[in-house]
């Protein structure tokens, strides 16, 4: 869970606001980490949960079973588009490798054009400070253009997550993905 306690208050609070919001939470369906204490809270506070595990993750990690919905999934790739798939927003969470990997993967889909949902990054304690100095540095040595800063959209503090993904919601049309595609690539 991190070296600082900050990430999973921050992730119990989130989830406590999402049940009382009446979102549901879709994440890897592991009852570890910091996803893992989200997912709790979400239960605890009357919400409600879909998780999607790998098969062979329900080995290494103990899959949620207090989840709302559990699906045992064949593999990363099937986990991931299911997650795609089912949720309306991503939010990122100070984390690890697995992280990173479905952080990059949502971004170069938005970057394609595949997807217009918003990507909150929750950059608690200034985790992501590092990652957001690289994408920096990929804009200017122009490896990516300055547009793909506005793939997603960081926030400081927990609380303005689901403000922020209601906005974002408010104003992603469906007609407009192919046209900002364009001008990313």
């Amino acid at each position: 869970m991190g070296d600082n306690p900050a990430f999973a208050e921050a992730a119990d609070e989130l989830g406590a606001a999402m049940a009382q919001a009446g979102v549901q939470l879709v994440y890897g369906g592991g009852h570890v980490g910091i996803m893992g204490v989200a997912a709790e809270a979400v239960m605890r506070e009357g919400g409600r949960v879909v998780g999607f595990i790998p098969e062979h993750l329900t080995r290494l990690e103990a899959a949620y079973q207090g989840a709302t919905e559990l699906h045992v999934v064949e593999n990363m790739h099937v986990r991931k588009f299911a997650m795609f798939e089912r949720a309306d927003a991503f939010v990122v969470f100070p984390g690890g490798f697995g992280t990173m990997d479905e952080t990059f993967e949502i971004l170069t889909w938005r970057q394609l054009g595949i997807h217009n949902k918003p990507i909150i990054i929750a950059n608690i304690e200034g985790y992501w400070d590092p990652f957001l100095d690289l994408v920096d540095s990929m804009i200017a040595r122009r490896f990516a253009k300055p547009v793909n800063r506005d793939l997603f959209t960081v926030v400081d503090d927990w609380t303005r997550i689901l403000p922020t993904i209601e906005q974002e919601l408010g104003r992603a049309g469906v007609g407009t993905v192919a046209a900002d595609a364009a001008e990313r690539l």
